[in-house]
């Protein structure tokens, strides 16, 4: 998509515009709920040093200071989203400042509550547990900080922690504002020759485009910019590993990775498993490579290269309507309950669809307890744009499960267990569009976008979590990575990720520098065991296998009332073992197996 201006934010038509409304009707609203929380939270620092004192005690403090936290949440996500629908609005932003802000303050106010209750002799804890059935509600909460007593610190530490943490955001804030409302990449020539405006947001369309001119003029334009900023990056880059290392230090662990992944009990070797097991197949990708060189009828595959479509079963356009039409068939598999909460999102103001000027890139879902859902996306109209709408309302709807199931306190699912909805929706979406191809070149086409997904979910994001493992180890080794150690090593990368058949560009190796789950350290690799575990289940799915659409829905409503890996248990799907991981890499094969057997004699046209 090209277009010569964006629209303006109150130029956008209503109907493809989230309804903010429904956590608060108005702005003034919002600001009479922060008025009262910042009141809340100083009256929640009289509570201190009364938790450890009877169970009934506990249970009084653990409901003010949960309390607090679930009001908290629709005054942050509120103000986030304004913002990010505008991220150049100074009124949204200074709305977003105050309530990032206020979470500090009530992190600080709230601080005191984990170190009291580890005071608590744990034989008397039990006790307490027995004696007074309100405290049983908190059982699976209290066992969880009893689980990370060694990482927890005495209360001033604690306290001081939590006020470090604003200034622990700044990279992650530096970054989100330089790259959403700051960078300017101007204008390149589209396939009629007419300059258009070249954004994050439409870049993915340009390296889609039939035509390679301007394939290759989105991509040196796109990253020109990033590099004449190269060193500002770098060096914003560093200070977040630098704030994940101090983390981690500070609370005694062995490095940031372990601390990122220990929220989830979730073992580091399942981290070095996933790169062990992308590793040994690396050489199916170097197989896809060198037919991607054939059926684009290249000398040579560059950088710029891989997002266009090989084949042309993949290349149609489609309506917003059209879009949700095609969800909502590809979907029906999972039944009529999850049909009718998937129309309850189309139509009830849930998603906010076009790109306007400053709104945030990419997509994402996001909500507040109490509320429905939200998805923002950057609607485009290509296929990516159907499948994204897919995902992101994977993640919508089991939020809407847990919180319709789970209490407050239970119902937000951990970071290892987040993306596996969004890619059984993804995965069940594609099964169907292959199994209606009307003709051998619509399939081969949509195997071709099944393909892609395995190269940017399994073998990317598996790259990108070898990436973040090799800068946080360069850190501790080092001191310090400078923006050529970044290039260096991200460049390197790609070039053994991809094999010989592929042309990596110099210009690649400045990637990591635009790439923002960076800011959430060791998040991106859940991407991939995301993807394997829900191909896992989206396989028993289709293939009826008794109980597992049921067993799913279990797992959908889960939250955080178990770990992750015992809610996939209930799925049938064991992550500890790695077989998910290679059983999606042998899918992976085949299909590269398959789509050679269907273009062994090319049919596309010059």
């Amino acid at each position: 998509m090209s277009e010569k201006r964006l629209p303006a934010r109150e130029e956008m038509d209503q109907e493809y515009c989230w309804k903010l409304e429904d956590i608060f009707e108005t702005d003034a609203a919002w600001e009479k709920a922060l008025r009262g929380l910042e009141k809340e939270t100083e009256n929640i620092r009289e509570l201190r040093g009364s938790l450890s004192g009877s169970a009934e005690q506990l249970v009084r403090g653990l409901e003010a200071v949960t309390g607090l936290e679930e009001k908290f949440e629709s005054v942050y996500v509120y103000a986030s989203q304004k913002c990010h629908q505008d991220m150049g609005n100074p009124k949204y932003q200074e709305m977003a400042g105050k309530a990032e802000s206020l979470s500090v303050r009530i992190s600080d106010a709230v601080s005191f509550a984990e170190p009291e209750i580890l005071r608590v002799d744990e034989k008397r804890l039990s006790r307490w547990m027995e004696e007074y059935e309100p405290l049983r509600f908190y059982k699976r909460y209290l066992d969880e900080i009893l689980r990370r007593k060694p990482h927890v610190l005495p209360e001033e530490q604690e306290a001081i922690l939590a006020r470090a943490e604003e200034m622990g955001n700044s990279p992650k804030k530096i970054f989100m504002a330089f790259n959403n409302a700051d960078i300017d990449f101007g204008t390149i020539q589209d396939e009629k020759g007419e300059e258009a405006v070249l954004t994050n947001g439409n870049y993915l369309s340009f390296l889609e485009s039939a035509d390679r001119r301007v394939r290759k003029a989105a991509f040196e334009r796109l990253y020109q910019v990033y590099g004449q900023h190269k060193y500002m990056l770098a060096a914003n880059f560093e200070a977040n590993l630098k704030q994940a290392r101090f983390f981690a230090e500070a609370r005694y662990y062995g490095s940031p990775l372990e601390a990122a992944l220990d929220g989830g009990n979730i073992p580091v070797s399942v981290y070095a498993g996933l790169i062990a097991a992308v590793h040994e197949k690396r050489a199916a990708m170097g197989r896809y490579m060198a037919l991607r060189r054939r059926l684009l009828k290249l000398k040579e595959v560059h950088m710029y290269d891989l997002y266009v479509p090989m084949l042309p079963g993949a290349g149609r356009s489609y309506t917003f309507q059209q879009a949700k039409e095609v969800v909502k068939k590809g979907l029906a598999v999972l039944g009529g309950d999850y049909l009718n909460i998937l129309e309850e999102g189309f139509s009830g103001g849930w998603i906010d669809v076009y790109e306007n000027k400053g709104k945030r890139s990419g997509a994402y879902s996001w909500g507040a307890y109490g509320s429905h859902p939200y998805v923002l996306l950057n609607f485009s109209g290509n296929l990516n744009s159907v499948f994204t709408l897919a995902h992101e309302m994977g993640h919508a709807i089991h939020s809407y499960y847990s919180d319709q199931e789970q209490p407050y306190l239970y119902a937000g699912y951990r970071i290892f267990v987040a993306e596996v909805a969004s890619t059984v929706n993804e995965y069940l979406l594609i099964r169907h569009l292959l199994g209606s191809a009307e003709s051998r070149e619509e399939k081969a086409g949509l195997l071709n976008y099944l393909l892609e997904q395995f190269r940017g979910t399994l073998y990317r994001q598996t790259m990108f979590a070898e990436f973040e493992k090799e800068a946080h180890s360069l850190l501790a080794r080092e001191g310090s990575v400078p923006a050529e150690t970044l290039c260096s090593l991200y460049g390197g990368l790609n070039r053994e990720y991809y094999g010989p058949d592929v042309v990596c560009d110099p210009e690649i190796a400045l990637e990591w520098s635009r790439i923002p789950h960076f800011y959430t350290p060791f998040y991106v690799y859940q991407y991939a065991t995301g993807f394997s575990a829900a191909i896992a289940i989206g396989e028993k799915i289709l293939k009826g296998e008794p109980g597992s659409r049921e067993n799913y829905k279990k797992f959908l409503q889960g939250g955080c009332a178990q770990d992750p890996l015992e809610l996939l248990k209930i799925c049938g799907v064991d992550m500890t073992e790695g077989e998910p991981v290679k059983a999606a890499l042998e899918v992976f094969e085949n299909c590269v197996e398959e789509l050679e057997e269907l273009t062994k004699e090319n049919f596309m046209k010059n």
